[in-house]
């Protein structure tokens, strides 16, 4: 089988990419290990972006979006005593939107199935051959036979644990692995908030957020390796109200029935170039950045936002420039949103050091109290310009 880009990975980057490329009239054929039904019931961030929503309205996929996701004008910070509105749209003119990781992926898979998108689902043993010349390839075992995809270009978008971050010879890495993990929550309840509560406290961070109008999201700060099985529905219950300061201010934190509890370890990881040879890679097969700063999927969006067109100018008129300056561009918004949810993870984690705990709550109060401050943050964590 024959191609002009092969892309391994069938979650948002992928179908994105996918879904950009048939828009230029470039063709692709995507191929995923999991099944669509696993791929599309994923839960992973909920924030998007102002620009990320811009580029999935102008692509013809903003209807259930703009029908289902709720805007938030901004977020608020807390700390003991404490509580404070950072709003977006005030500050820096943009605002963010909550709407699923799960809801976008599921919006552009059945995008990709209207326009007879080629996916192959449920693959084993990919791997990625010849990047350095120009008829790369995947091969891959599908029902039992092998089979081998051809094509003009390779892109992965298979994760930090897929084939295509390790083809790339003597790469650069950079890795910080945190001292604490998030044990997160869904919960048959509706929020007890209007918009994203971020808490300092001494006894660790916590994180109020929803996926629905009926659903809650929220995550509590747990040692690493911590079992979930070990955390009552009432020890979390009560954890969330003390952290997210319950009874001030008359606030209540509203418990209901918990659906599901796991635990996300904290790491941030930069792998670069993003290029080598025809082989590209992008979003978590080239980075990886803590759930702080709400940078994840939008960083990936972003990546093949540049990625996309860069392409149709190889395949389509021969143009190597975009390609060539592909891995530069991204990896200049790559570290910034690596810096950006660095700062907000070591901001808002409590350490055992009597010091950070200070040094975390004057960072707090500066942003509380200075519009300079409050400006830089809002302009991170709302979105900075596609190709920044």
């Amino acid at each position: 089988m024959r191609t002009e880009v092969a892309i391994v990975g069938a979650g948002p980057a992928g179908l994105l990419l996918s879904h950009l490329l048939d828009r230029a009239g470039v063709e692709s054929v995507v191929v995923e290990t999991r099944s669509r039904q696993y791929v599309e019931s994923r839960i992973r961030a909920g924030i998007l972006e102002q620009s990320t929503v811009d580029l999935l309205r102008s692509v013809g996929l903003g209807e259930r979006l703009d029908s289902e996701g709720d805007v938030h004008r901004g977020i608020h910070l807390q700390w003991p005593g404490r509580r404070h509105h950072l709003d977006f749209q005030d500050l820096v003119g943009r605002s963010v939107t909550v709407y699923g990781q799960t809801e976008v992926t599921k919006d552009l898979g059945r995008a990709r199935e209207a326009a007879g998108q080629h996916i192959v689902y449920e693959v084993s043993g990919t791997a990625v051959h010849d990047i350095g010349t120009d008829r790369p390839s995947v091969t891959y075992t599908k029902d039992g036979r092998t089979e081998r995809l051809e094509a003009a270009v390779v892109v992965g978008c298979d994760g930090s644990f897929g084939p295509s971050r390790a083809a790339v010879p003597e790469p650069r890495t950079w890795e910080r692995t945190y001292p604490y993990s998030w044990l997160g929550i869904l919960a048959d309840v509706a929020p007890s908030t209007d918009e994203l509560i971020y808490a300092w406290h001494p006894d660790g961070f916590a994180l109020h957020s929803m996926r629905s109008a009926a659903v809650s999201r929220l995550y509590l700060q747990v040692p690493n390796g911590t079992d979930p099985g070990t955390w009552s529905d009432d020890r979390i219950w009560d954890a969330l109200a003390a952290r997210l300061g319950h009874g001030h201010d008359g606030w209540s934190l509203t418990p209901g029935p918990i659906t599901e509890k796991s635990v996300l370890p904290m790491r941030s990881f930069v792998q670069q170039p993003m290029r080598h040879g025809r082989l590209f890679l992008a979003g978590d097969a080239a980075h990886i950045v803590p759930p702080t700063g709400a940078k994840g999927l939008n960083l990936a969006v972003a990546d093949v936002a540049l990625l996309a067109p860069a392409l149709a100018a190889l395949l389509r008129r021969g143009d190597t420039t975009p390609a060539d300056g592909y891995s530069e561009t991204a990896l200049r918004r790559v570290w910034r949103c690596t810096h950006f949810s660095w700062s907000m993870t070591t901001m808002l984690h409590t350490s055992s050091d009597p010091f950070d705990d200070r040094l975390q709550r004057s960072q707090l109060e500066w942003i509380a109290a200075s519009t300079a401050a409050a400006t830089g943050l809002a302009e991170n964590y709302a979105g900075l310009p596609i190709g920044f």
